[in-house]
């Protein structure tokens, strides 16, 4: 009797993403389940994708399970999809339905109308595609239609957002990590754990082996590095080869380290000297946050809301796809180390307690 009580007093929150895999995104997604009130019931959607190949490739889904669903989407648009969801929606009757990103709005968000879900809540992660007129219209469409409370996760997103729809209920609430698992530790240990040079000076970069995240750039930065520096790279992605094959071409192979898909990152973040996002194209990226709640210095690219992220005393921009300009920037940084210490800029304003609490605030109707 106790337990059915207590059920009935939490929410269930069904959060809609198109694929559970490795990305700051579905992190943040997975951080906002394990953060939720105890008494809420929590399930995250994956468009695409089917659940057994994802836990292989993705060991950190494994303790959530059962949580999980996966429609294997396919390319393109899909009605049934949409159906199906109307379907789940009506057999769950959830109390909350969160979407991130376009294709989940689409498709979670109308569907959770369609099913009388009571709140809706959509959160934009990045606005590439709001440079195309045709998903500006789209998109339009599908606010229209559903009406969730549309939520920034950057200060420049809303900007956009603003920009492009004449939407009254938007919100911003900026992205969060968590500064218990992301903390400072000895620089030694991580580096033997992570089988990294103990002597050597580190400069760190994490994300997708993908163009748009501008590893290429950070490889040609290191040949106007001194030769004691080395870049350690954790992630995966179908760049790898062509970038190990710049890494041999400008004869810094030797100073290159894939380190493939790591596991446990605040050790990543622990081993390092600096740590650089060299992307071309971001979002509200959190790799830099968490790399400055272990006390990293940090120097991030100035496309899209990565400067949001910066602790304005102790990290450093870089101008987008400038190899020369990194060096640059990056030597600054290893020549004069800041006084002052990232991780306190992170926890006052992107500890993922404040995020979850916003989210909670916004599934009650409670609005900044």
């Amino acid at each position: 009797m106790t337990l059915n009580t207590s059920l009935q007093l939490g929410k269930k929150i069904v959060h809609v993403v198109q694929r559970m895999a490795p990305g700051g995104l579905e992190n943040l997604t997975l951080d906002l389940l394990t953060h939720a009130h105890p008494l809420d019931q929590v399930i995250i959607i994956s468009l695409e994708g089917v659940k057994p190949l994802a836990l292989s490739e993705w060991p950190r889904l494994e303790p959530y399970a059962k949580q999980l669903i996966f429609l294997n989407k396919a390319p393109g648009v899909q009605l049934s999809v949409l159906v199906k969801l109307v379907k789940t929606f009506s057999l769950i009757k959830p109390d909350v339905v969160h979407t991130h990103h376009i294709g989940p709005l689409l498709y979670g968000s109308i569907a959770a109308a369609a099913a009388k879900v009571p709140v809706r809540i959509h959160t934009e992660h990045d606005v590439w595609h709001l440079q195309n007129r045709k998903r500006v219209r789209i998109q339009n469409l599908a606010l229209k239609i559903a009406k969730p409370t549309l939520v920034a996760d950057a200060a420049r997103v809303k900007t956009m957002l603003d920009s492009c729809f004449n939407y009254p209920k938007t919100v911003t609430i900026k992205n969060g990590i968590d500064c218990r698992k992301f903390h400072p530790n000895n620089q030694y240990q991580a580096r033997e754990a992570c089988n990294l040079p103990q002597q050597a000076t580190i400069i760190g970069s994490a994300g997708r082996l993908e163009k748009v995240k501008g590893h290429d750039v950070l490889i040609t930065a290191l040949r106007f590095l001194p030769p004691h520096v080395v870049v350690a790279i954790a992630g995966d992605g179908s760049q790898k080869v062509e970038l190990q094959s710049l890494a041999h071409r400008l004869g810094v192979s030797n100073r290159v380290i894939f380190l493939g898909l790591v596991e446990n990152m605040p050790r990543f973040y622990q081993a390092l000297d600096l740590f650089c996002l060299p992307s071309r194209c971001e979002g509200f990226p959190l790799s830099p946050l968490e790399a400055q709640a272990c006390n990293i210095p940090t120097a991030v690219t100035q496309v899209g809301a990565a400067e949001e992220t910066l602790c304005p005393t102790s990290g450093k921009l870089i101008s987008a796809n400038n190899p020369i300009n990194m060096a640059v920037t990056l030597l600054k940084m290893l020549e004069c180390p800041a006084i002052f210490t990232p991780r306190d800029f992170v926890l006052k304003h992107n500890e993922v307690g404040q995020m979850a609490k916003a989210y909670q605030d916004l599934s009650k109707g409670v609005t900044a």
